[in-house]
């Protein structure tokens, strides 16, 4: 059974994983670099302000690292730390017990009464 260290243990990486964008951030991070505009994109209809300060948390944590290329145009581009590809094993695990589980986005979460 988990005691209280545990949950205390783990409350900071519940902190980094806060807030509506984080997990489909990292989810395409998990694919691949990607530059700015590209998560933009397929973050639709995260705002510029709202990505930005998700990556700043993310970088400031250790989870990505960010990358920019000087040149014409200048870009940015993000990828995982491997501290960040170790967050992999843990949507794995969260997938696999929604899955068991049946609390699935469409049914939204009739089972669980």
């Amino acid at each position: 059974m988990l005691d209280r260290s545990c949950i205390e243990a783990i409350d900071p990486l519940l902190e980094i994983l806060d807030g509506k964008w984080t997990l489909p951030l990292l989810l395409e991070l998990f694919v691949g670099t990607k530059r700015f505009g590209e998560l933009r994109r397929k973050l639709h209809p995260i705002s510029p302000k709202t990505l930005t300060d998700r990556l700043r948390v993310l970088e400031e944590k250790g989870i990505i690292t960010r990358m920019q290329f000087h040149g014409v145009p200048l870009h940015v581009e993000y990828e995982l730390t491997e501290r960040g590809w170790n967050l992999q094993p843990i949507f794995a695990a969260m997938w696999t017990w929604v899955q068991e589980n049946g609390l699935s986005a469409e049914r939204g979460g009739e089972e669980m009464a």
